[in-house]
């Protein structure tokens, strides 16, 4: 590994963490595969967080602001992991540019920096796209 390559690497926000919870995403795709509804990999993934230890909230509403005001709509994502990283699951045959916008816009309306745009719908691995604000 080169120095650039090095450096990129030992720059990736929250590694450790993503690593975590990458680890349970290609779990739950391994003993479940593709084929089911949102629900279901929304279920697994919970129960495969508590096993590995993720500290997680499930479908947190989140308070939406527009120039500094509360919105009366709120925000649910699927996870937020380490109180710092949103998990959005799809179960799409492709991730569309719509999904990374919607979660770029979740970002940008929480503050967070980091997001997982998971998708258990894609074959013949689960597709899994990091969008950083």
């Amino acid at each position: 590994m080169n120095h650039e390559t090095h450096e990129k690497h030992e720059n990736i926000i929250y590694k450790h963490e993503c690593y975590q919870i990458q680890g349970a995403i290609f779990e739950v795709y391994k003993e479940m595969g593709c084929g089911f509804l949102e629900a279901v990999y929304h279920e697994c993934l919970g129960l495969e967080f508590l096993k590995r230890g993720v500290t997680f909230c499930s479908q947190r509403p989140l308070e939406i602001l527009y120039k500094g005001l509360p919105l009366s709509c709120r925000y649910v994502p699927d996870f937020i992991c380490y109180d710092n990283i949103i998990v959005e699951i799809k179960a799409v045959k492709k991730i569309l540019p719509e999904h990374k916008a919607q979660l770029l816009n979740y970002l940008r309306a929480t503050s967070m920096k980091l997001g997982l745009l998971v998708n258990f719908g894609a074959y013949p691995k689960v597709d899994i796209v990091r969008l950083i604000r």
